[in-house]
């Protein structure tokens, strides 16, 4: 949970790619939308924690061929200063933006497309609901959240005991 306005919210995946794309067209927005986007997709793409995300080095990521979004990190660094040493840079020193500047850009976007439980979490959460509704493969899941329970890895994604006894019983052997 995290705290937005003074009150808690629950920070939830999302499940259609109308409502993804939607958000990555509000991020475009900004004035900063190529870095918006960039941080979202790059991070519904891999489920780096926000922390690990935001600390990326632009060396890191340049020319390298496992990310699929190479065409839109190579447009996004053309804008950054040759000198840039992170992805996403600071404005204020020689750091990287923080995880509250992260929150408050992703969920300024939600709140754009009326979508008021979105966050930084968002970004790992649907692509764990994602995965796993494409591959029920929990123990990957596990791994790429670097989590140490199947239990963590389902909780995480709003997986309850009662849909998984629900899936169960859609099951019919006879």
């Amino acid at each position: 949970m995290n705290e937005k306005k003074g009150m808690l919210i629950d920070v939830q995946f999302i499940k259609s790619k109308q409502e993804i794309n939607e958000l990555i067209e509000a991020l475009g927005m900004s004035q900063n939308g190529l870095r918006d986007q960039l941080l979202f997709k790059l991070d519904v793409s891999t489920g780096l924690r926000c922390g690990d995300l935001i600390a990326l080095k632009v060396e890191q990521v340049k020319g390298e061929s496992n990310f699929n979004l190479m065409a839109d990190i190579a447009d996004y660094i053309e804008t950054l200063p040759t000198d840039a040493v992170y992805l996403f840079p600071s404005r204020k020193g020689d750091g990287h933006i923080t995880t509250t500047q992260a929150y408050r850009i992703i969920a300024s976007a939600g709140d754009m497309i009326g979508n008021h439980s979105i966050g930084t979490h968002t970004m790992r959460k649907t692509l764990g609901y994602t995965y796993y509704q494409a591959t029920k493969d929990i123990a990957t899941l596990m791994e790429i959240f670097n989590h140490s329970s199947q239990k963590t890895t389902l909780r995480y994604m709003g997986i309850t005991k009662e849909a998984i006894e629900n899936s169960i019983k859609s099951v019919s052997f006879f």
